[in-house]
């Protein structure tokens, strides 16, 4: 219960940052026009061609420098961003007509205004998509909260599995650790059943496939 109660917090908290800076970074690269910005969103594009595996030794170094091991910063910063959805929202965003932008300016909208009154409602579907996707990425992740997270209080479900039914236990437990594995992933299967026809039209209208 402990490690399901972890999984939910984490996964809400990480969920709300995730969607909050993608909204706000997709915004920014899709309609405001600052310096560098088409040359800052092809670095970003290009971390996405690193494995997310190279990078955990770096990570969890800056993460031990900082003092965060076995707490909740450790398990939820590192992920409150997302280069992919930012580039997955920028598509949807860069759909809208830019004469809606140059409306609400004339109506005296500020940016905010414009992002919050136009730009979320019309691509409601994709943000429904990412946080969905989000939040089942944090609930399914294993490797990086079982590298952060030695404190059996502070561990996640799917490492909580794995430590409940090692082998040190005595005997023959994969059948338990399958029977609990399964329950652990039937509410991913209801949510994406729930929420299919949202996440398919979120991809549709940022016209990606795949």
């Amino acid at each position: 219960l402990r490690s399901i109660g972890n999984t939910i917090l984490v996964g809400t908290l990480t969920t709300i940052g995730t969607v909050t800076t993608t909204v706000l970074a997709a915004f920014a690269f899709s309609r405001l026009d600052f310096p560098g910005r088409d040359a800052i969103f092809g670095v970003l594009l290009a971390t996405m061609m690193v494995p997310g595996e190279m990078m955990i030794i770096t990570n969890f170094e800056t993460i031990s420098n900082l003092g965060w091991l076995s707490t909740y910063q450790a398990l939820i910063i590192p992920f409150m961003a997302s280069v992919f959805y930012t580039f997955f929202l920028r598509q949807n965003f860069m759909q809208i007509p830019n004469e809606l932008y140059y409306a609400a300016k004339v109506d005296g909208k500020t940016d905010f205004g414009y992002l919050f009154k136009v730009m979320i409602p019309i691509a409601r579907p994709s943000i429904i998509s990412i946080t969905i996707l989000s939040m089942i990425g944090s609930w399914n992740a294993y490797i990086w909260p079982r590298t952060v997270s030695q404190d059996p209080s502070m561990k996640l479900i799917t490492d909580g599995i794995m430590s409940m039914f090692s082998s040190d236990t005595g005997g023959e437990t994969s059948h338990i650790i399958m029977a609990a594995a399964t329950l652990v992933a039937l509410p991913l299967l209801i949510a994406f059943v729930c929420f299919k026809k949202y996440i398919m039209r979120g991809v549709g209208r940022a016209g990606l496939k795949g």
